[in-house]
């Protein structure tokens, strides 16, 4: 609600403002490229205003991969298309863990304990049980109080 009585009218008085003032901005630069891809993503970039769940900035995101720029000299030992995906499997698997309130080492502790038990078999059902998400995991990977 207070989306659409306060950052509405703002963000509709951006998008006029761009339609009003396409004109006056040059051809080519990178200025007009601005202005291009806001008025393309116009509805998309709006979405935030009528659905909650959307944050309006993305800063949880900017932070979620903070440490990983901040680490990048430690990646440059993978310098093979299979070691960068290796890679990037398992930081999604630590950082979807941290988003879901796991302690990180324990969870891929857990993982690793519980995938090796499944692997003579074919039914993948058990996976489900080890999402992060799951009311299924053990409350010692979980971090206190959430």
């Amino acid at each position: 609600m207070q989306r659409q009585i306060i950052i509405k009218p703002m963000v509709d008085a951006l998008f006029m403002y761009l339609k009003q003032h396409e004109g006056e901005v040059q051809n080519k630069g990178k200025l007009r490229d601005a202005f291009t891809y806001l008025q393309n993503q116009e509805n998309y970039l709006k979405v935030f205003l009528t659905d909650g769940d959307v944050p309006m900035d993305n800063n949880a995101s900017e932070r979620a991969i903070r440490g990983f720029c901040i680490g990048k000299k430690n990646w440059q030992v993978i310098d093979t298309i299979r070691g960068a995906n290796s890679s990037a499997i398992i930081y999604s698997i630590a950082e979807t863990a941290k988003a879901n309130n796991l302690k990180p080492y324990e969870y891929f502790e857990h993982l690793l304990t519980e995938i090796p038990k499944h692997l003579d078999g074919t039914d993948r059902s058990f996976l489900e049980a080890l999402l992060s998400w799951s009311n299924e995991l053990p409350a010692h990977i979980r971090k206190p109080g959430k």
